[in-house]
């Protein structure tokens, strides 16, 4: 799953130093709720095949041009439901990776849960709290996402030695400076004219670096489902 950033999308004014502080609440409260929502799409979609899960995240895909388009147009309710909704297709669309784990090795999904705390704790913290400008990280992150995303793909039908490891490790490492830019932009100058794309953005970086996480600790058996 992409970044938001990579979808070309929430870039807008530029918020005040008072409004930026005032947001951050906002923006957490919206990506706790949407991640609620995601682990609700999962249980809901638990019986369901993996067979019909594309609709689910071409669903999610739309509710990302929406959400983009309602804030562009100031209508916030709209932008924050369609946030929600795309969390809810997106846990649809990843409950058969769930359900494979949890049939098979239960202790995965709590263990990349905890990492994943921990990691976007971490890294969230350090780009909050960090002087230095990380735009040229993001840049960097922004250009190693495709060659990787590709050797993922490759990885899928060519056997490749520790190739799950691999592409795991090198995308973390991408998630993890969007996590820090993302977090830098909420502390120090966000470029967003609203709450909810900055959410986006954040909840789309707990997203992967879960599923990268359960990917790299089950062995990535749900991956190659």
């Amino acid at each position: 799953m992409p970044t938001y950033e990579q979808l070309g999308f929430g870039q807008g004014a530029a918020l005040s130093g008072d409004r930026a502080k005032t947001i951050f609440g906002h923006v957490m409260g919206l990506v706790a709720v949407a991640m609620a929502f995601a682990a609700g799409g999962a249980y809901i979609a638990r019986d369901i095949s993996g067979g019909g899960s594309f609709i689910f995240i071409i669903g999610a895909f739309a509710c990302i041009f929406g959400l983009n388009a309602a804030t562009a147009r100031g209508h916030e309710q709209l932008a924050v439901g369609l946030l929600f909704g795309m969390a809810l297709l997106l846990g649809m669309f990843i409950s058969p990776v769930l359900v494979y784990y949890v049939h098979t090795d239960p202790g995965v999904v709590y263990q990349a849960a905890g990492a994943t705390a921990l990691f976007v704790g971490l890294l969230g913290s350090i780009g909050y709290s960090t002087r230095r400008d990380l735009s040229g990280l993001q840049r960097i992150a922004f250009y190693a996402f495709i060659p990787i995303f590709i050797f993922g793909l490759i990885a899928l039908f060519v056997a490749i030695p520790g190739s799950n490891i691999i592409y795991c490790v090198l995308m973390l490492a991408v998630f993890g400076a969007f996590t820090m830019f993302d977090f830098q932009r909420l502390a120090r100058n966000p470029q967003y004219s609203s709450a909810v794309p900055i959410a986006a953005s954040i909840f789309l970086d707990i997203f992967n670096v879960f599923l990268l996480l359960l990917s790299l600790f089950g062995g990535g058996g749900g991956r190659r489902r």
